[in-house]
């Protein structure tokens, strides 16, 4: 899979390399979701019937990061786990659009004529909600219109689940009161965060419990605060252990930023400086505070038992 990065208006040189017949799956597509994977293997298939190159059209920053509007408070996943996802999904060519203030003035027309003509996108396919142009005027009938039999558009209906449309929407709103089990049968696998294992407080050491304290990669959407059974993925090999997502507050009045210490069952090497990928398993409980230092200690211990029963266990 090949990557381009655009920025508007597209520069002569770039059209030249990069224009040719091939579909486009056009969106923000952020988590890749069971509903997104229905648009892009559309777009997929499509040009495989046409013998195409199949293409996934983004923009990054995401546009509400950018807008400051909405309720944006982070990616489900960034633009490199969102390329990997798409590489696995058969996609050809990724196009990330830089999405900036002046791009988002651009009007649907423009976003056609100076876009999508240019590249030689010959069908678009998009999902049923979808919006393009300057304070989203544009829709998929819009870009049918535009197209003027230049352009084909597939509209691709609601991925349905459980009584209800996937979406990144609702995935969110699973993540941040805990239930993963619906996150997961909503993406269709884990949530994941992402990060290098930077020095922390050194406090897990001193209690028995050593952690990787992670500086997570992007901006992630940040699950509830609380513990978490895991399976840590680094230098291509799985472990198992839990991980605790916040503020520490037996130990901290005022925090509010979290932090994220993982600590790997049965594991006593010095990692500082690597990248660990974190699958988030089982949600075991929230955060709180404990009256005493004893007190926590017997209850990660407990925290550690959980999880390892529930990682054994394939739940």
């Amino acid at each position: 899979m090949k990557t381009v990065y655009l920025s508007y208006p597209l520069p002569a040189e770039v059209i030249r390399e990069h224009t040719q017949p091939q579909v486009a799956a056009i969106g923000q597509f952020d988590g890749v979701h069971l509903g997104h994977a229905s648009v892009i293997s559309s777009a997929v298939n499509l040009a495989k019937g046409k013998h195409i190159p199949s293409a996934v059209m983004t923009f990054h920053p995401h546009p509400k990061d950018v807008m400051k509007k909405g309720d944006y408070e982070g990616s489900l996943t960034p633009l490199q786990e969102k390329q990997e996802l798409l590489a696995g999904l058969g996609v050809d060519i990724v196009y990330v659009v830089e999405f900036n203030d002046s791009f988002s003035h651009v009007s649907p027309q423009e976003f056609v004529e100076g876009v999508l003509f240019p590249l030689g996108i010959e069908a678009a396919v998009v999902g049923f909600d979808f919006r393009f142009g300057h304070k989203g005027e544009g829709n998929a009938e819009m870009l049918r219109l535009l197209g003027d039999g230049r352009l084909n558009v597939e509209v691709i209906p609601p991925f349905e689940l459980e009584g209800g449309k996937v979406s990144s929407t609702e995935i969110r709103k699973a993540l941040q009161r805990g239930d993963l089990e619906r996150a997961g049968r909503l993406l269709g696998r884990s949530y994941r965060l992402r990060g290098t294992v930077v020095g922390g407080e050194k406090r897990g050491r001193t209690i028995g419990f050593p952690t990787a304290n992670l500086k997570l990669d992007d901006k992630f959407v940040i699950p509830v605060k609380g513990v978490y059974a895991v399976r840590a993925f680094l230098n291509g090999r799985i472990f198992p252990g839990v991980m605790n997502v916040g503020v520490k507050p037996t130990f901290h009045e005022n925090e509010t930023v979290p932090s994220f210490e993982v600590h790997l069952f049965d594991f006593d090497r010095e990692i500082y400086g690597e990248h660990v990928s974190v699958e988030l398993v089982h949600f075991i409980r929230n955060e709180r505070k404990f009256p005493s230092v004893p007190e926590l200690i017997a209850q990660i211990q407990a925290d550690a038992d959980r999880a390892r029963e529930l990682l054994k266990s394939g739940r």
